[in-house]
């Protein structure tokens, strides 16, 4: 069966600072580690007024320090942005801290614009290595082998698992190749989603990680007692996209009665084709929308956004569509 996970943004709004955005998603792995969730993600992001998880591993820290059983990790770490061995050192101390529920979800994008790069030291052409970094992180969380001179420490031996992310076929082909579990981010950029998991299904090869093909799909869901107050709730996600379009990225918005006095009609149609991968509604309306999903990708795994402004709704959107699936049993933990 399908298990459930989640992607928290770590949204500062309007109404919280950065500190409160990580008490919040610390709060709410808590919370879904009651509900029964799979594991519980954060995400690599620079320059962003509105989301507090740029020092990734630390926030993890911060939210696995909150939490007993639930898997925690990185959804993802932008690999490009730093050396392998600096991520094994990182990743390996949160093993090291937390034991097995550490996972290493790893992108190639900067996440982020390009002044920021800059300021990241960032070389636009590091993306081009992410294959053999991939690798090379890969070693360094393996046991040492004789006469190795460079060692993560911790780290080494921790064998944190990886996972490659992608919004493209570049990373469904890696994953295949390399024998690992494979995250699509179809919740912001859907259209390359079925050929995707197609290419991973038909070119997996089995790994010392992974014997068989595990893929996760990501998808937007917001749920809440009655379909109108979902798609009340769903306005906050929708401006945030419509102000990426505008070059104004900022706070997290108060959901409003009417979206459509805040985009024209040319910015709606690029964010509901950012955000086509979303479920928005009531637990039946959820439940619907989930088997639809799954009964197309055959996802083994969902990863779930559920952008939400105040934290009290977003706990409860969560609780909402665990309710909803509480006839499917999750897949074990990998």
């Amino acid at each position: 069966m399908t298990a459930l996970s989640i992607l928290d943004l770590v949204r500062v709004t309007e109404a919280t600072t950065a500190r409160e955005a990580m008490d919040n998603a610390r709060d709410l792995a808590a919370h879904a580690e009651t509900l029964g969730y799979t594991r519980f993600w954060v995400a690599e992001h620079h320059n962003m007024r509105g989301i507090a998880s740029a020092a990734t591993s630390i926030v993890i820290a911060h939210i696995a320090a909150g939490t007993k059983t639930i898997r925690v990790g990185a959804g993802g770490i932008m690999l490009p942005n730093h050396s392998p061995l600096v991520i094994a050192e990182q990743f390996g101390t949160l093993a090291t801290l937390f034991g097995n529920r550490i996972d290493l979800g790893l992108g190639r994008a900067p996440g982020t614009d390009q002044l920021a790069m800059q300021a990241l030291r960032r070389d636009p052409a590091s993306s081009e290595y992410f294959p053999q970094d991939v690798l090379e992180l890969q070693a360094l969380l393996a046991a040492p082998q004789p006469g190795q001179r460079v060692v993560a420490v911790p780290g080494a031996g921790t064998e944190v698992p990886l996972w490659i992310l992608g919004s493209s076929t570049f990373g469904a082909r890696l994953a295949a190749e390399l024998g690992l579990p494979y995250a699509f981010a179809s919740h912001f950029a859907p259209d390359q989603l079925d050929e995707a998991l197609r290419m991973y299904r038909t070119f997996f090869k089995p790994s010392k990680q992974l014997a068989q093909p595990h893929a996760m799909v990501g998808v937007n869901i917001i749920a809440a007692e009655t379909d109108a107050e979902a798609r009340r709730l769903a306005t906050t996600q929708q401006m945030s996209s419509t102000n990426m379009i505008r070059n104004s990225r900022g706070l997290s918005k108060a959901p409003i009665d009417d979206i459509e006095t805040y985009w024209t009609p040319l910015e709606k149609v690029q964010v509901l084709r950012k955000l086509a991968c979303s479920v928005i509604g009531s637990p039946e309306t959820v439940r619907s929308g989930i088997d639809a999903l799954v009964e197309r990708t055959q996802a083994d795994e969902l990863m779930i956004v559920s952008d939400v402004f105040e934290h009290a709704a977003r706990r409860r959107s969560y609780e909402l569509i665990a309710t909803a699936m509480a006839a499917r049993e999750p897949q074990p933990a990998i």
